[in-house]
């Protein structure tokens, strides 16, 4: 069984509200615009972290992290990325892949909307954690934490942070 925190969209911004539960965590996953790559050292430092770049990183995290990241974990197979799109309206760089791999879990960062969705059609579960970070028109800093075990996602939680100042 794995403990999972994601998040995205941080655009350079890390808090102790944040580390919190980072620390709770097994791994930490992050679907993209980090921002400065002080965020992602910072979160490596305390545990393991799995990372995609976003369309606002620079040179600096496209160079460490890929535009999509799939792996296997807990016998699912995951699929993250920053701009994917939604069930029924997933971008098109991503759709006709989709529909070959059908992984577990699809994880997209980008709208800065916290979205959980099952796409019946693809048997996919599409995860959005929403934005964890200052910049942007969400009033609310959110992320999602999991428990991945055996097949199974367990114990879905959506955490809200404290609004942004």
């Amino acid at each position: 069984m794995k403990k999972i925190l994601l998040l995205s969209d941080t655009h350079s911004f890390i808090d102790d509200q944040i580390l919190k539960f980072v620390k709770q965590a097994d791994e930490v996953w992050h679907a993209g615009d980090i921002g400065s790559l002080h965020v992602t050292d910072t979160i490596n430092k305390l545990k393991p972290l799995r990372a995609v770049y976003g369309n606002i990183d620079g040179n600096d995290a496209r160079s460490q992290f890929p535009l999509d990241n799939k792996f296997r974990i807990e016998e699912m197979t995951i699929w993250m990325t920053h701009i994917g799109g939604y069930p029924n309206k997933y971008h098109q760089r991503v759709r006709e892949e989709l529909k070959k791999i059908k992984p577990s879990i699809f994880i997209c960062g980008h709208s800065h909307i916290l979205k959980i969705q099952y796409d019946k059609k693809l048997n996919i579960l599409h995860l959005n954690p929403g934005a964890a970070g200052k910049y942007g028109f969400h009033a609310v800093r959110t992320m999602l934490r999991f428990e991945l075990d055996k097949g199974e996602i367990k114990n879905l939680e959506i955490i809200e942070l404290a609004k942004k100042t």
